[in-house]
């Protein structure tokens, strides 16, 4: 419906400007806002105040004009001008009875734009580092890249969703250690664990897949690895790091590497699959290393002159572009940070011909921001392109109480047991619900809770319940041909309470991508259970007149269509049955 008024209006200002009336320079886009006040009709446009100085009139004789202006319309049932110029529409009492028809037909279609037709975008999101289980927390990073790259697709951008595998580095160092270790202890070596390596019970199945494959060959004297070490946590696992690569040589510390994170990689790819997120690429940071992508980068800030050695190390001057202080690329031992892969990686992902890349980082990750940015500037590359999204922590609660989460000690709730806990469903839900730069409580025992405050189980609830109508029907031999509805029998105020909601889905759908806000998407769909529950209750369907039973039938199939469609773009099921 927005579409048409905008179009209407569009008709109005282009009979204007070939009366001269409006001057022709470039278009004006059509802004529409829906009224908040029913008073206030339907729809306002600030069109005339935009236009006044190039009509060289006052915004509400201007106004009267393009009033007077708008092609007849069976949308449209009249126009009030108000305060400066605004234009309040008011739209026909049966601008809204094709709607059913035109929801049944297009089907999974109802909502979708080509608002972002012709645009590539990437969405990189949750990218944890494979040294452990994903947790809840990454959970909510997951949901919220997913419906957004769903809802981007919705608008008609082409866009990509892409996992980055920080699979080289120090951590991965500590996981390789950290498995070696446990698999030493299953040899039969007695020594004290490190507290600062990886403490979960993954580490002793990977060890012991190990200990499978290999027996005894990668076993070392505990007593020839742990002695003489030096003060410190960091120090010690440093210089067992040093002795483990000396000891088992590149291709026995190799094994354990790709070991650990090949088996990590495939625990994430396996999770996330399961909570609904497919990625269409997996992008290994590793590789950025073995292609000299890094080092590629590195030159090429050497040759822009951004940056200096000091103490042995590679220094980019961050602070030229609005950095706290500048930042190393490559230390004094000659091993790049992971600012420098990451600078060779976004200049990767602009190679990749993207027209934007988003990417979804924790919201710890505010300060990386500007570095990141400057590195592009300093490439050449243009900064605007790239949007980086931030995701609170989500703190999660059972039986009133805090969970811990430490990935290290290996005290915390992955993401695969909340999923078995609560369900897929009630815990993309429970994630959408909230805009990700919010602090979040995850309440568990609400989300198993069938009850409306539950909000999963109430907007699922909606679409299960339409389902049974029909399937009540069926079972009384009562034949449905909605195509034969008549929608002008559907004058309750609640039902137009319900045709106007319904009107809005495809609003919500482009304003959830122009935002990066699928939030929006979670906020509409439960509004729009609780006008169906609403007029379930006050309103019978089967046993309505045939005629205006059709009709209502024609009303909740609609409803359950954009139901479904909504809760797609969430990555929640639309259950039949409840």
């Amino acid at each position: 419906m927005r579409n048409e008024v905008c179009q209407l209006l569009g008709e109005a200002v282009a009979s204007l400007k070939k009366e001269n009336v409006i001057s022709e320079p470039e278009d004006v886009p059509i802004q529409i806002e829906r009224s908040r006040n029913a008073d206030h009709g339907d729809f306002a446009s600030n069109l005339a105040m935009v236009l006044a100085k190039r009509a060289g009139l006052k915004p509400r004789e201007l106004a009267e004009k393009i009033c007077a202006a708008l092609p007849k319309s069976p949308v449209i049932d009249r126009t009030e001008i108000a305060g400066p110029g605004f234009i309040n529409i008011f739209l026909a009492p049966d601008a809204y009875h094709d709607l059913p028809d035109q929801i049944r037909v297009s089907g999974a279609r109802y909502g979708t734009s080509g608002i972002g037709a012709g645009h590539r975008v990437m969405v990189e999101f949750v990218s944890a580092n494979p040294t452990g289980p994903l947790h809840v927390g990454h959970g909510r990073g997951a949901a919220y890249g997913d419906a957004l790259a769903r809802v981007l697709r919705a608008a008609g951008f082409d866009a990509v969703s892409e996992y980055y595998i920080n699979d080289a580095g120090r951590q991965m160092d500590i996981l390789a250690l950290s498995v070696w270790l446990r698999y030493l202890e299953l040899c039969g070596e007695t020594f004290s664990f490190p507290s600062a390596a990886y403490q979960g019970d993954y580490i002793f199945d990977i060890a012991a897949t190990l200990h499978r494959e290999a027996a005894g060959e990668y076993r070392t004297e505990a007593e020839t690895l742990l002695n003489e070490l030096p003060e410190g946590d960091d120090a010690r696992l440093d210089s067992l790091i040093v002795r483990a690569k000396s000891l088992l040589g590149a291709q026995g510390f190799g094994r354990v590497h790709r070991l650990a994170r090949d088996t990590l990689v495939e625990e994430i790819r396996s999770d996330l699959l399961q909570f609904g997120v497919e990625y269409q690429t997996w992008f290994s940071e590793q590789s950025l290393i073995d292609s000299g992508a890094v080092q590629g980068a590195v030159d090429e800030l050497k040759e822009h002159t951004v940056l200096y050695q000091n103490d042995g190390a590679w220094w980019f001057r961050t602070t030229d572009f609005g950095d706290e202080k500048d930042r190393v690329v490559l230390r004094a031992n000659g091993n790049h940070t992971y600012f420098a892969t990451d600078i060779a990686y976004h200049q990767d992902k602009l190679r990749r011909q993207f027209d934007r890349v988003i990417n979804i980082w924790g919201a710890d990750h505010h300060g990386y921001i500007k570095r990141v940015k400057a590195s592009m500037s300093a490439l050449g590359l243009n900064p605007d392109l790239l949007t980086v999204l931030l995701v609170q922590f989500a703190a999660l609660y059972r039986a009133g109480e805090k969970v811990s989460m430490s990935t290290r000690s290996g005290e915390f709730v992955t993401l695969r047991e909340l999923r078995e806990e609560v369900g897929r469903d009630a815990a993309r839900f429970f994630y959408a619900l909230r805009k990700p730069d919010q602090h979040m409580d995850f309440d568990l025992d609400l989300a198993k809770s069938q009850s409306s405050d539950n909000p999963v189980y109430y907007v699922q609830y909606a679409h299960a319940r339409i389902c049974s109508v029909f399937r009540q029907l069926a079972d009384k031999n009562i034949a449905v041909d909605l195509s034969k509805a008549n929608a002008e029998l559907l004058v309750e105020a609640r039902e137009s309470d319900l045709l106007q909601k319904l009107s809005i889905y495809p609003e919500v759908v482009e304003s959830a991508a122009r935002n990066y806000e699928p939030h929006q998407v979670a906020y509409y769909v439960r509004e729009l259970a609780n006008d169906f529950h609403t007029y379930y209750n006050a309103h019978p369907f089967i046993a309505a007149e045939d005629d205006l039973r059709l009709a209502r039938l024609s009303l909740i199939d609609a409803t359950r269509i954009v139901l479904a469609n909504a809760l797609a773009l969430l990555g929640v099921n639309a259950p039949e049955r409840m």
